[in-house]
This record gives C-alpha cells, structure tokens and sequence, in this order.
C-alpha cells in the first residue's frame, strides 16, 4: 500500500529534505508546531527523544487506536 505525505507541512524547514531514517532520528521538536519546550516534556515524561520513538510509542499507538475506533462509530 502507497502512502504519501507532504513533508514540508509535517516538520521544520531544516528537515524537509532529509530521508525518511533521518527524520525518524531526528529530535520530536524537528516535527511542526512541536516546541522544544514540548519535547522536553514528551522525554522526561515518557523518555520519548525521536520522531521514530513518538511514532512508535505504545501509548500513542494504543491511543491512536482508540480514538479511530471511536471515529468510525
């Protein structure tokens, strides 16, 4: 299955034009409208410090899930 996204809107203008390994190394905060503020919290919360690791977060996947469950009632 194909997936596109356009990067430019998902991250900060330094990292639109790295690969896809890249990006999922690079810093939460390299993510649009991510704080760097914001990112310290997701790291000292749920010592979450990369994009990978935020996509890949069992609390963000289970919520994820939850909540397209609830969409599609």
């Amino acid at each position: 299955m194909a997936v596109s996204a356009d990067l430019a809107k998902l991250l900060d203008k330094d990292y639109q034009d790295k690969s896809l390994e890249e990006i999922a190394d690079a810093p939460v905060a390299a993510l649009a409208g991510v704080s760097e503020r914001a990112a310290q919290h997701l790291k000292d919360a749920l010592g979450i410090k990369t994009i990978g690791e935020l996509g890949r977060s069992p609390y963000f996947r289970a919520a994820r899930a939850i909540a397209d469950l609830a969409d599609a009632k």
